[in-house]
């Protein structure tokens, strides 16, 4: 793994997996995002704040913590895979998960989220279907 490090960020290139990855922490937030080569390349210590947060905000959106004191700290996971595709990341977690419906809208209300709603159509998807194979099995065991 090649690592890039910043005040207030980390990005990092997996050889092994072939995938840019990228974290941003401050007072009151933290956040994991999958980025492109291009926007790994430029990342360099004592870039300013500003141009971090456009290089890497660009990117998609994994997992959001807030605690930010104006109202109850609360955490968004935008993809249930960021622990592997961030395995080197030291992740904050509040422990108030947003659940997966309440995420799949915001992703579909904001236009910020436009980079995650594909794969969040397809997990949806996939969680119904697994939701319906298991009620059809409880039903079929109800009527033994």
């Amino acid at each position: 793994m090649q690592f890039k490090k910043g005040d207030g960020w980390k990005a990092c290139y997996d050889e092994t997996t072939d995938k840019f990855t990228a974290e941003r922490s401050g007072v009151g937030y933290y956040l994991l995002y999958e980025i492109t080569k291009e926007t790994f390349d430029p990342l360099e210590d004592g870039m300013s704040d500003r141009d971090t947060y456009k290089l890497i905000g660009e990117g998609r959106r994994l997992y959001m913590d807030v605690n930010d004191r104006c109202g109850p700290p609360y955490t968004i996971i935008f993809d249930e895979d960021y622990a592997e595709l961030c395995p080197w990341a030291s992740v904050i977690s509040s422990g108030r998960v947003w659940p997966a419906e309440l995420t799949d809208a915001a992703v579909e209300l904001f236009a910020s989220e436009k980079n995650n709603r594909e794969q969040r159509r397809k997990k949806r998807e996939e969680r119904e279907e697994r939701e319906k194979r298991e009620k059809r099995k409880k039903n079929g065991r109800d009527l033994k």
